[in-house]
């Protein structure tokens, strides 16, 4: 289970989290413990089955190992633990600027390298040693009888070691530009956390600074904005009852400083869950219940049907903007579900106007 935390001005505070499930181990009561009284060998059946039964208390097998951030030595210690204790706390700098210094540097070498390549194939063409370009093995022993300084196999030997340099550092490259830029509630809350305990130097501090070069190795999460929404306000209503329910005894445990604490992400999920389910209801019966009374009790009249119209309008608007604020919903599937929300209520208009004429 991993979990996440968020910090104010004052200090770190509230927590976001993201879990995975937990193992339940049925531990047998001590009667069950208790040694069988012992069974004659002439009464054991040759099919009889046998089953160990683990001596260990339930609390035994129960307890779990926390780091805690205050067992960590001050400095880089309780900076790693700090950072590694959530998965969006994962913020590193992904130094942009010197891969592009790198990926320039070698590409310059490796074009260097083509044009010598380049130069030698032209001159062999120029003096008439067209059999060197179309044998590899003539090219060699040419090569070799004319006493080449550098011969073209050696030009392309070195052409493939650059490239394949090259080609690894521009995969990587690539694959640090496709991290996630962290929130930024997550980034101030490292900041802030930074900030007020000081674990290391000013000086190697100053990596947290360049914002726009921070990523983290967290991916996005479907309805992280939302989330963060949620946890914000069960951060400000911060009272033991919201610590009960929302903190599990392992995330409870992380760190003694009062200003700091976790949210069980399982929980908010559950909690973000039902909030979702109950827009949608209301974006869905609500909708319902005024076209129909306009439809119904209007007779079916042309001003009652332009104002079921216009309710249709206000609600379609509504439910997209509800699915771009709690989802990540792409554009196309923005499009999508508004549009088979609106056709939805269009076919509810058109049954009540044909039975009310």
């Amino acid at each position: 289970m991993t979990e996440k935390f968020g910090l104010n001005e004052k200090g770190p505070v509230s927590p976001i989290s993201a879990s995975s499930g937990d193992t339940i181990i049925n531990i047998p009561d001590e009667k069950c413990l208790a040694p069988a009284p012992a069974v004659p060998d002439h009464q054991i059946s040759s099919n009889s089955s046998w089953s160990f039964n683990p001596f260990r208390r339930g609390d035994q097998v129960n307890e779990t190992i926390v780091r805690q951030l205050e067992d960590c030595p001050d400095g880089y210690p309780r900076l790693a633990a700090f950072l590694s204790s959530d998965q969006n706390f994962t913020l590193y700098r992904g130094f942009s600027y010197l891969h592009s210094r790198v990926l320039l540097h070698l590409q310059e070498e490796v074009s260097a390298l083509e044009r010598e390549l380049d130069e030698r194939d032209k001159e062999d063409e120029a003096d008439g040693n067209s059999a060197r370009l179309r044998c590899i093995e003539q090219d060699k022993v040419d090569a070799r009888d004319e006493e080449e300084e550098r011969p073209r196999h050696e030009i392309i030997a070195d052409i493939r070691k650059k490239l394949v340099e090259y080609d690894e550092v521009l995969i990587k490259a690539r694959e640090m530009v496709s991290f996630q830029r962290p929130a930024d509630r997550d980034y101030r809350s490292v900041r802030t956390w930074l900030f007020n305990t000081r674990p290391i130097v000013d000086e190697e501090e100053a990596f947290i600074r360049c914002k726009e070069d921070i990523v983290t190795l967290r991916h996005g999460r479907e309805c992280a904005g939302f989330d963060g929404l949620v946890e914000s306000v069960l951060k400000r209503m911060n009272c033991r009852l919201t610590r009960l329910i929302f903190c599990t005894r392992e995330l409870r445990h992380k760190t003694k400083d009062k200003h700091v604490y976790y949210f069980s992400p399982g929980r908010v999920d559950t909690l973000v869950g039902l909030i979702i389910t109950i827009v949608i209801f209301v974006l869905l019966i609500l909708p319902v219940v005024a076209m129909y009374r306009l439809t119904s009790f209007g007779n079916g009249n042309q001003r009652s049907t332009f104002q079921a119209i216009g309710v249709l309008i206000v609600f379609t608007l509504l439910f997209s903007g509800a699915m771009a604020a709690l989802t990540k919903a792409r554009r196309h599937e923005l499009f999508a579900a508004s549009a088979a929300y609106c056709a939805v209520l269009v076919v509810f208009i058109s049954n009540f106007s044909s039975v009310n004429p």
